[in-house]
């Protein structure tokens, strides 16, 4: 199978973008960094591209400049071991971009991520509609996602 490697367009941050997700994720390393040359089109020496590795996934960042912003239609999702996991990604993806809603977040670069909890989507998925239907409405009341918040709300249904 063909490696598949998301390419994230920045205007000029990719080398400072991935440098902070680096830092954030365990097991994360920058790969290698290319530049533009005299050819261009932009400046000769300025940061091209940004190869690294989230723990183990690959990705692109490409320093094609401010015509395609990042917008809600891709986003990457973290599944996090438990509320402590969560609590950090949300906090450390967040600082300096914009909370939202139901696990969404929008990091300093405009890139969204969805910060997830394993386990929530028992509950969102259900057999019991009641129980399913009061998960959801727990979680879409929320901006971090709290599993524990979820749960309470799908037990308050009696299991049927």
């Amino acid at each position: 199978m063909p490696a598949i490697t998301p390419n994230l367009w920045f205007d000029t941050e990719a080398l400072e973008a991935a440098e902070f997700y680096t830092a954030i994720f365990p097991n994360s390393t920058i790969t290698n960094v290319s530049h533009y040359t005299d050819a261009g089109p932009r400046e000769a020496g300025m940061v091209l591209t940004v190869d690294f590795e989230l723990d183990g996934q690959r990705y692109t960042a490409i320093n094609g400049g401010p015509e395609f912003p990042f917008t809600e239609a891709v986003s990457l999702l973290v599944s996090c071991q438990d509320q402590a996991e969560v609590d950090s990604y949300w906090e450390q993806l967040g600082a300096g971009g914009e909370f939202g809603p139901c696990g969404w977040l929008k990091d300093r670069y405009g890139l969204s991520w969805q910060i997830v909890p394993v386990g929530m989507e028992e509950y969102l998925t259900a057999d019991n509609p009641q129980r399913a239907n009061a998960a959801m409405g727990a979680m879409l009341s929320m901006g971090k996602i709290a599993l524990a918040a979820i749960e309470a709300a799908a037990n308050a249904v009696p299991v049927s």
